[in-house]
């Protein structure tokens, strides 16, 4: 009740500065009930809300604010004119709950921006009748409950987090919020899960390894884990198979409204992971290069239609027509989304998922145009060509930049810097290759799978102390780091992100600390003081206020 009563008010609000139908309102607020709050009383007065991660760089959100034309935005900061706090929209002493008419089908619920293979991203605009379809589809396929209580684990700026917000408080479950920052904290969040009595988590595969590493089993309450925003390696099902009570993996661009199937159970009898049946009011095809219907077994690309279908581009009337085309075996007018996902039918009509079909690739959840990230360094003046590609093997993929300088090389952390601009962190390459030149196909293009592996960044250590003179406590976190980078002869004061180290990396290290050492190290300090030596000194500090 309190929550349906700041909501009403904050609908009413927003109506009064101006925000209703065909209107856009920018959400810059971290995760929590007032980021909760803004999203339902968007929806509530049907305008449509337009996510703005503050952790995202402020290039990025200017783009996105112009490009989408932002007339208000809810923050906790505000900078001028069309700027609202929650305060502003809070209900007031007396003031009865407004009541408000229903939106349309047809009108926008949200615009979500992804990467663009040009440099700048676009806006996917979504109406309420693809999200109320996909809600409700998952609801029925789940078996929803008022006793489910789902974990809002993922960013606003990320479609899926629609289910974690919304679909429990439409079938009278509960939401649990994580707070801002604990979402890459995998021991943090297993005790919020424990602590909650969480039944629903949905995350990427980087996000479960993220919970499994930090120790998640069968123990505790999850009882129905849900995968998607990247593909889902089969060794990786079988662990979480054995860990929750419940898999199912999902998939689905962002162009059709979040996920359009689900497979359940996620492994097959044959050990392969597949996209399983498409949801309610959804057809997929599996077409060929003529855009004809390619035969069980040969592989094809997927074009998803239905109601999750959403309206397009937000002012890019050419690039929706090219990636949202009529649909010939629906109704009259309806389209279908060409997804560059190459798929293939197996037995049962279930679909195999095979790769892509351009220079779009998924890493830990984030939908990344390789275009998108060469396009940004070839601005450098000293870059003459650019490419991109990841490498690694499952679990521990990373992006590679690779440059050929125009003369002296740039620096990486010049790079670094010209991308950390306007470029969310979690879609930043993780090192930069400089190359004389770069290897080609026959038919001149780059070969992006004969372009090298980066070599680790090593540090010259000075005078550093042999092992044996480490006390037991630097020996141990030493010990833990060799093993989890997997070098042998890596010294105490070696940047853990210079050697390709990440947030799992992290995740992997503070997990074998407190069970060799019973300490809990915050992530935190893994980011800020990321040597081992560091460490260690936090430890021997961490155990001196231990009572």
């Amino acid at each position: 009740a309190e929550l349906a009563h700041r909501v009403a008010h904050s609908a009413a609000g927003l109506r009064r500065y101006g925000a209703g139908p065909g209107t856009l309102v920018g959400i810059g607020l971290p995760r929590g009930l007032d980021q909760l709050v803004a999203v339902l009383g968007t929806l509530a007065a049907g305008a449509a809300h337009l996510p703005l991660d503050p952790a995202y760089p402020a290039e990025r959100l200017a783009f996105v604010r112009a490009d989408a034309g932002l007339a208000l935005r809810i923050t906790h900061t505000p900078e001028g004119a069309g700027d609202l706090t929650p305060a502003d929209l809070a209900p007031r002493a007396g003031t009865p709950v407004p009541s408000l008419p229903l939106p349309e089908p047809s009108q926008p619920a949200y615009v979500l921006y992804t990467s663009g293979s040009t440099g700048l991203p676009k806006g996917v605009e979504v109406p309420h009748s693809a999200l109320a379809n996909v809600l409700g589809s998952l609801a029925d396929r789940l078996g929803s409950s008022p006793q489910d209580r789902w974990l809002a684990l993922t960013s606003l700026s990320f479609d899926i987090a629609a289910v974690e917000l919304l679909l429990p408080l439409t079938t009278g479950g509960r939401v649990v919020l994580v707070p801002e920052g604990a979402h890459r904290d995998g021991p943090a969040l297993l005790e919020l899960i424990r602590h909650e009595g969480v039944t629903h988590v949905q995350a990427t595969p980087s996000g479960w390894r993220l919970l499994l590493e930090a120790g998640l089993d069968r123990t505790g309450p999850v009882v129905t884990a849900l995968v998607g925003g990247e593909a889902l390696p089969a060794p990786l099902a079988a662990r979480l198979t054995a860990a929750t009570g419940r898999l199912i993996n999902v998939y689905g661009p962002t162009e059709t409204t979040i996920w359009s199937t689900l497979a359940e159970p996620a492994l097959t009898p044959g050990g392969r992971v597949d996209l399983g049946s498409p949801l309610a009011n959804t057809r997929l095809y599996v077409l060929g290069p003529d855009a004809e219907p390619v035969p069980y077994g040969v592989t094809g690309e997927l074009y998803v239609g239905g109601a999750g279908v959403a309206h397009g581009y937000l002012g890019r009337p050419g690039l929706t027509a090219s990636r949202f085309l009529p649909d010939p075996h629906g109704p009259a007018g309806s389209r279908v989304y060409r997804t560059g996902d190459l798929v293939r039918r197996g037995p049962g009509g279930t679909l195999e998922f095979l790769g892509r079909s351009d220079s779009q690739v998924k890493l830990r959840g984030h939908r990344i145009e390789l275009g998108e990230i060469e396009a940004r360094l070839v601005r450098h003046p000293a870059v003459a060509q650019a490419a991109a590609a990841v490498r690694g093997p499952e679990g521990d993929r990373r992006l590679i930049a690779y440059v050929v300088p125009s003369g002296a090389a740039p620096s990486p952390e010049a790079l670094h810097a010209l991308l950390g601009a306007s470029l969310p962190a979690a879609v930043l390459p993780g090192a930069y290759v400089v190359l004389d030149s770069f290897p080609l196909t026959p038919n001149g293009k780059v070969d992006r799978a004969a372009l090298p592996e980066p070599e680790p960044a090593r540090t010259e250590p000075a005078a550093l102390p042999p092992d044996e003179e480490l006390d037991p406590v630097g020996a141990a976190v030493l010990a833990i780091w060799r093993e989890v980078l997997e070098l042998d002869d890596l010294t105490p004061d070696e940047d853990l992100f210079d050697l390709g180290g990440h947030s799992l990396t992290v995740t992997a290290i503070a997990a074998r600390i407190h069970d060799r050492l019973g300490t809990v190290v915050p992530l935190d300090v893994f980011f800020d003081t990321p040597t081992a030596r560091d460490v260690a000194d936090a430890v021997r500090a961490l155990r001196e206020e231990q009572p």
